[in-house]
């Protein structure tokens, strides 16, 4: 048994490729491990937030956690911002991180070189709250896309240099990238990763979207001229996103699809894997909407913040004694 942690920012609705490459492989793990599952809000206001927004989008991804199956029995599922150790820890981290490792990373480069006003500080150090998020649960393994790796090294060199400087508090994370549904890609441009910040709101499709509204995405959807339904991901993206797509809904394996759609063309093939993807979403949008509609929700995450808190807290104290903070009271 291994303990996990995995965080999402609440900056919108889930897509599609959030689910197939991440929450669908979460409700596996968490049968056979410890798990804790984050929404790491305070990682979200390193860009401007509308405050009702944000709030709205924390309750949603939680609910959709849930409906996706998360089972607070089995794991533990808290908002970020409610456990005060995070913030504290990531703070006592800055002291053993350097402005080169952070100006490195490629995240700040890009969201950095796209801003026309002043940056702000935590789009620089946010990769080590993130550290912190990790080390604070001894977490064994992190699931993140690759997008990511560079910061769980980051994580890894932090808990590290910690270790050896100070004491040995924390477990050095290992990480792991989902070997299939780790990379679905846009419908739009094949070629690039799907996205909820996509501009183009027919690259995407949302957990939440209705069935029509993915029929129409499904159909809208790039392929190429030839109208062979087969998996070449070089010389045809677009149809081997799609069939990837349909796989993994589905649980056909590609080589069977492609014998499925063998001369029947891509309309055919595009209701079908419409259809896949509607059988998948549909259960979960019902249970989503059930959720936000009752007090679970809320009797959830109050209780996911107590148990992490408790965990949380253990790994700051050890922490701060290791570094020689607060003070020893006199013996009576």
């Amino acid at each position: 048994m291994a303990t996990i942690f995995s965080g999402i920012q609440p900056s919108g609705t889930l897509t599609l490729g959030n689910y197939l490459g991440a929450l669908k492989h979460f409700t596996e793990l968490q049968d056979d491990n410890t798990c804790y599952f984050c929404i790491v809000d305070e990682h979200a206001i390193t860009v401007p937030q509308d405050r009702l927004k944000l709030r709205n989008n924390i309750r949603s991804l939680a609910a959709l956690y849930l409906a996706a199956g998360i089972d607070p029995k089995k794991s533990i599922l808290f908002i970020q911002s409610e456990v005060p150790a995070h913030t504290q820890l990531g703070w006592m981290l800055q002291s053993i991180s350097y402005m080169g490792e952070l100006e490195r990373m490629t995240q700040f480069k890009d969201k950095s070189a796209d801003r026309e006003t002043a940056i702000p500080a935590n789009l620089l150090t946010y990769p080590v709250l993130m550290a912190a998020d990790i080390l604070l649960y001894q977490a064994d393994i992190v699931p993140v896309g690759e997008d990511q790796k560079q910061h769980l090294e980051l994580t890894r060199n932090l808990a590290q240099r910690f270790n050896n400087k100070y004491n040995d508090i924390f477990t050095v994370p290992e990480v792991s990238i989902p070997k299939v549904g780790a990379r679905i890609m846009s419908l739009q441009n094949p070629i690039k990763k799907m996205s909820k910040s996509d501009e183009n709101e027919k690259g995407f499709i949302s957990m939440l979207d209705e069935p029509k509204r993915i029929e129409k995405k499904i159909k809208s959807a790039v392929t190429d001229s030839e109208g062979i339904v087969k998996y070449d991901k070089e010389n045809k993206p677009g149809v081997s996103n799609l069939l990837s797509i349909h796989s993994i809904c589905s649980g056909e394996t590609i080589e069977a699809l492609e014998e499925k759609y063998a001369g029947k063309g891509y309309g055919e093939f595009k209701q079908g894997t419409a259809n896949a993807i509607i059988d998948v979403l549909k259960p979960i949008q019902d249970k989503y909407y059930s959720l936000l509609e009752s007090d679970q929700l809320d009797t959830i995450l109050d209780a996911g913040a107590e148990k992490a808190s408790i965990i949380a807290n253990r790994t700051v104290v050890k922490a701060k004694k290791a570094m020689g903070l607060g003070r020893v009271k006199k013996k009576k």
